[in-house]
């Protein structure tokens, strides 16, 4: 589904969603194409609190938490700073929606 028609459907309503087809622009936004309406949540901390469920479940889905009160979904890639120690990496810089390495 398009975000336009998700919004139709779902009207000022808390949703998680998977991204079945993304790709990231130049500007190192994240442009979703076909979504997947995973479920309706009562509120913004319960469509964080079962984002994070699924994420930890399936970490190579790409899931995100939103509100169809948005016009226009306005997702940014961040990229990992990673800092080596002797016992493995300490990374920053990690998004609360999103995370890629790039």
């Amino acid at each position: 589904m398009l975000w336009s028609e998700i919004r139709t459907i779902f009207p000022s309503q808390w949703l998680v969603v998977e991204a079945l087809e993304a790709h990231t622009t130049p500007d190192w936004k994240r442009a979703l194409d076909q979504l997947a309406i995973i479920e309706p949540c009562s509120d913004g901390n319960a469509a964080m609190q079962r984002y994070r469920q699924l994420h930890q479940q399936f970490p190579q889905r790409e899931f995100y938490f939103v509100h169809t009160g948005r016009e226009e979904l306005d997702i940014r890639v961040r990229q990992w700073l990673g800092v080596r120690t002797g016992y493995g990496s300490i990374v920053e810089g990690e998004s609360a929606v999103h995370k890629r390495n790039h």
